[in-house]
């Protein structure tokens, strides 16, 4: 076993709603609107890794919960994977301004 496990790519099945989703991801943790993301989640008493509960408060966009809803399992896992990596990039310092939305408790 010399070679490293690679992740299979999985194939979107609704590439315009699954891209539309995901924009709202990268909008949100894109270095101008990183603090502002956070700021609200932390207003709305949110934990950044409760995924659906951000969703569905409308943190990512009025419209992702139901562009979310329409994808299939799949694509679901994929977002919602896509979001979890998303926010362990967040800047140190933004992490330690928001330390609460981090933190496990």
């Amino acid at each position: 076993m010399s070679s490293m496990y690679q992740q299979p790519v999985l194939q979107v099945e609704d590439p315009q709603t699954f891209n539309a989703v995901k924009s709202a991801i990268e909008a949100s943790f894109s270095a101008g609107h990183v603090a502002e993301f956070l700021q609200s989640l932390e207003r709305s008493k949110l934990r950044i890794r409760d995924f659906e509960d951000v969703l569905r408060k409308g943190n990512l966009g009025v419209n992702a919960a139901a562009e979310y809803k329409r994808l299939g399992n799949a694509d679901q896992g994929q977002i919602r994977e896509l979001y979890l990596a998303s926010l362990e990039h967040v800047a140190p310092e933004l992490r330690a301004k928001f330390f609460k939305l981090y933190a496990y408790y």
